[in-house]
């Protein structure tokens, strides 16, 4: 094969960072700099460019060549069918398995019924409980799950110090996320301590509490504030460890850490090296010895659209490769179809098979942290780590997370950042392909799993369950689970101090609101419609036809017309065949300039009910004549696309379209 010598000009290689700001000051005509330069929501500058951090270290992370554990997210509620999706994963390449039981708040109306030993080993029949790494989400009942767990595998003849287990236990999250916990923080600490010191006298290395970033991410958090919270968090799971009195070297590895991975490649690889940052950080200040942080990332919920989800196959492999490339020791890729109720096994398949590519062929987990020296990630990494430790070190001066939450001063800060990026969301200078741009609807449904729940115990019997203490407590939930105690046994039989209540912080998808309006569309006898009244010549009106066609039918509104007609009269009697009540006058503003009070008018006189232009009418003058002369509304890009598609269901008799929550 012959050598190719690439030649390329002289000053291509030797240019200096001035001879580039001369040649964008020339560019940009007199125009600020400024313009170049983007924000993120916490405030933080991106430059339009930056240079190469030649001495940055490398940061100590997952090891070189040692490939991130590919997890699966096992929720289905019938015992049988999660037990065959749960094989076909681990045959197909996950090496680590998330169970989600129905009582977590993540489990979204949906989770296993596995709540006593019995229906946990349908679940895992024909499952080597020693393979694969298990994380237990069971929500305020993770520590009685994990008792199940533990008497499954005695039953089984496995050893604890065997398993790879990690705990999510996290009454920080769950007060976050619900606003309520059945007892105080004094009370759950010693059951916490009790758990640790099970732990360590059973040989299971594994953490025992979580510091979960999901929760802050999907109710809107930035991704500084989701670090700032989950740190603070940290440093209260520390304290309570500490003040149980778990031995200072066993602290750190007692504690594990989920962030949320999304579609912002540069800013998740930057989170995910801005979290070990401020980890060995905490540790140094907190005179603990050093431990890499345990870091598992799932793909972002509130990303996801149930429009066009196919799409959501896009924005997970970038948040996958984002999660990898940062370091995560384990990731979650959520199926594509997760936005609309279970996913089947072929949605499951291409999620594992998106990060197996992300390992196996491009080779990802071949080098410890890749993007050191990256001077735009360099810098993402240290604003971040930055802002997030100022902002954590104002929620310790405020009296520490759970004050933070019950004073209302969290939900508020991250409702001012939600606030914020739903006008971005609402002008689509956020944009959400599929959903609030390039909108299909015509779309085919996809299909997910039908599934009814398996009959769950009733609590039938008391369990006598000891004061936590070193262990006594976890011995007891491991004795009562080997008994054939269930999850609400055990839950009827603790005893409850005064609850905490704070106002929760729901989770939510960014594309609820545009999807609420496509929901209204779809559901309506007749599919509502607008006509695109073009004037001109194909080439005048072909750019802002294409864009009110893409506008309307975001929310549902399919476009008719479009053609090149001969003149004014033969579109209004196109208008009238089609018979929409929208009217929607589309061209350049040259023609605008001759033709569109003269088509205004005409549409208004043969009847039409509400006629808008796309583009911006220009100077006042301009705009009040089009007004006067019949022009409802102008749609341009950085309009209210929301606001604007809500008052055309209003006319439509659609009625207003509230955002619709998922449960």
């Amino acid at each position: 094969m012959a050598e190719f010598e690439l030649d390329l000009p002289p000053e291509f290689l030797t240019a200096s960072r001035e001879d580039w700001q001369a040649a964008v000051e020339r560019a940009l005509k007199g125009a600020s700099f400024e313009r170049l330069r983007s924000h993120t929501y916490d405030g933080l500058v991106i430059e339009p460019l930056y240079g190469r951090e030649r001495d940055a270290p490398a940061l100590k992370a997952r090891q070189a060549g040692l490939p991130w554990r590919v997890v699966q997210r096992v929720d289905h509620p019938e015992s049988g069918e999660a037990n065959a999706l749960l094989l076909q994963d681990l045959e197909g390449g996950a090496t680590g398995i998330e169970l989600v039981f129905s009582s977590s708040a993540r489990a979204r109306g949906c989770g296993l019924s596995a709540d006593n030993v019995e229906r946990l080993d349908k679940v895992l029949d024909g499952v080597l409980l020693d393979l694969a790494e298990f994380r237990i989400d069971a929500g305020y009942e993770t520590t009685a799950a994990l008792a199940l767990f533990l008497a499954l595998a005695e039953r089984r003849g496995v050893a604890p110090s065997a398993l790879k287990l990690v705990g999510t236990s996290d009454y920080v999250g769950k007060l976050a996320l619900t606003g309520v916990l059945r007892n105080p923080p004094s009370v759950l600490r010693p059951r916490l301590g009790d758990l640790g010191h099970f732990a360590r006298g059973h040989g299971l290395d594994m953490p025992v509490v979580h510091c979960d970033g999901r929760v802050w991410h999907d109710g809107g958090a930035s991704k500084a504030q989701e670090l700032a919270y989950v740190f603070a968090t940290a440093i209260h799971y520390l304290r309570d460890l500490d003040a149980c009195g778990i031995a200072a070297e066993d602290l750190a590895g007692m504690i594990g850490f989920t962030l949320a991975a999304d579609t912002d490649q540069v800013g998740t690889i930057a989170k995910a090296r801005a979290a070990r940052r401020m980890w060995a950080r905490l540790l140094e200040a907190s005179n603990l010895p050093q431990r890499p942080m345990h870091l598992h990332m799932q793909t972002s919920w509130r990303m996801m659209s149930r429009r066009d989800p196919w799409v959501n196959l896009l924005r997970t492999t970038i948040a996958s490769f984002s999660a990898g490339i940062g370091g995560a020791d384990s990731v979650t890729a959520l199926p594509f179809s997760s936005a609309l109720g279970l996913p089947d096994a072929f949605a499951r398949r291409i999620a594992r098979n998106t990060q197996s590519i992300l390992l196996e062929e491009s080779n990802l987990h071949r080098v410890c942290d890749p993007s050191a020296g990256s001077g735009a990630i360099e810098a993402r990494t240290s604003d971040l780590a930055e802002a997030a430790w100022r902002l954590m070190q104002d929620i310790e001066r405020g009296g520490g997370i759970v004050e933070a939450l019950r004073s209302g001063k969290a939900q508020g800060a991250i409702g001012e950042v939600r606030d914020a990026r739903a006008r971005d969301i609402a002008t689509r200078r956020y944009r959400i392909t599929g959903t609030s741009a390039f909108p299909d609807i015509h779309e085919k449904p996809v299909s997910v799993l039908a599934a009814r729940p398996d009959d769950v115990s009733e609590a039938g019997q008391h369990v006598e369950l000891r004061a936590p203490g070193k262990g006594e407590l976890m011995r007891a939930l491991l004795d009562a689970a080997r008994k054939g105690a269930s999850l609400a046994d055990i839950l009827v039989s603790r005893k409850r101090g005064e609850a905490v209540t704070a106002e929760a912080i729901l989770p939510h998808r960014d594309a609820e609101p545009f999807e609420a309006l496509r929901d209204a569309a779809d559901e309506a006898k007749v599919r509502p419609a607008v006509f695109l009244a073009t004037l001109g010549r194909l080439s005048e009106f072909t750019a802002r036809a294409t864009w009110a066609k893409n506008f309307f039918e975001v929310g549902g509104i399919e476009a008719q017309g479009s053609e090149q007609y001969d003149d004014i009269a033969a579109a209004v009697a196109a208008w009238k065949a089609a018979g929409s009540p929208l009217v929607c006058l589309c061209s350049s503003d040259r023609t605008y300039e001759t033709l569109a009070e003269e088509a205004v008018k005409a549409f208004r006189e043969a009847g039409a009910g509400k006629v808008y232009m796309a583009g911006r009418p220009g100077e006042s003058e301009r705009r009040k004549a089009l007004s006067n002369a019949g022009v409802e509304t102008f749609l341009y890009e950085g309009c209210d696309a929301l606001a604007l598609l809500r008052a055309a269901h209003e006319h439509l008799g659609l009625g207003p379209a509230a955002s619709r929550k998922d449960a």
